[in-house]
């Protein structure tokens, strides 16, 4: 029953990586844009929502939705008036302005917060669990799980369902833009909605664990590995990605709490060796 219970927790472990890789999905799946700075993106958010929790007085959750359009905004302006300047066949600019970018929010984030590690409480939840047979569950890690499964599927309809011409500037931005599409726009809108993921990732970050600002390229990593385990541009590889990691993470760390980062990333060279272009790509060359 112990190693059920590791699974399980790797499991729902894995929902909160997949938070942390479904924007960063989203963004390569569009425009084929690597963010460097996503993670510190993340961390960004986090103290955001913990900024209008502790001037507000705000519920962690009822931040976090006040924290959403202003994230939308700000990814929608960070694509539109930045990013979009650096895309082309050159892979080099992009990286550039954003590995600057990470520096900025890093550097403003110590400047602001200071380095010390900070938490976001969310009361009784965080100790609450459900029993499940001779599994316990905890709330949190439920809760992290099932919205990463919503974010999924949110995603995915708004990718392949909705009028917003995503798919077909994904597929041949050049054409689209001979229909009449706007390819920044909707390179904006994506960036936007990705901002919305990392906010919903930034909460149960912060209340789950302590942050400060200089974790965000450890964010990055696993959100790497997530989206590339998974396949570049899948949303659902992302969402199995983030589960692999998780469960190595937690299996490695109950045969010895030392191995518990080093076998999410054993799992991901594994994965890389049988499968190079992930489990589920879908992105074509």
């Amino acid at each position: 029953m112990s190693w059920l219970d590791t699974i399980i927790q790797g499991i729902l472990l894995g929902g909160l990586y997949a938070l942390f890789a479904a924007g960063l999905s989203l963004v390569f799946g569009i425009m084929r844009l690597v963010n460097l700075a996503h993670g510190d993106l993340i961390v960004l958010a986090a103290f955001l929502v913990l900024l209008l929790v502790s001037a507000l007085g705000l519920n962690p959750f009822a931040a976090a939705a006040v924290a959403l359009p202003v994230m939308f905004a700000l990814g929608w302006a960070l694509q539109f008036l930045v990013l979009n300047r650096t895309l082309g066949n050159d892979i080099l600019p992009p990286l550039l302005v954003t590995f600057g970018l990470s520096v900025v929010i890093q550097n403003g984030l110590l400047e602001g917060f200071s380095a010390d590690s900070r938490r976001i409480s969310v009361g009784a939840l965080e100790t609450a669990s459900l029993k499940i047979g001779p599994v316990s569950i905890g709330a949190m890690p439920l809760l992290t799980f099932l919205s990463a499964v919503g974010v999924i599927v949110a995603l995915n309809l708004v990718f392949y369902r909705t009028p917003l011409a995503f798919r077909a500037t994904s597929d041949d931005s050049a054409t689209a833009g001979l229909m009449g599409i706007r390819a920044e726009r909707i390179f904006a809108t994506a960036t936007g909605l990705a901002m919305m993921v990392v906010t919903i990732a930034a909460l149960y970050l912060g209340t789950r664990a302590n942050f400060d600002p200089t974790m965000g390229p450890a964010r990055l990593i696993y959100a790497f590995e997530a989206v590339i385990i998974g396949g570049l541009g899948s949303f659902w590889g992302t969402l199995a990605g983030g589960i692999i990691i998780g469960v190595a993470q937690t299996v490695g760390a109950a045969i010895n709490p030392e191995w518990q980062i080093l076998a999410g990333h054993i799992a991901f060279l594994l994965v890389l060796v049988v499968r190079p272009r992930g489990l589920f790509p879908r992105a074509v060359d």
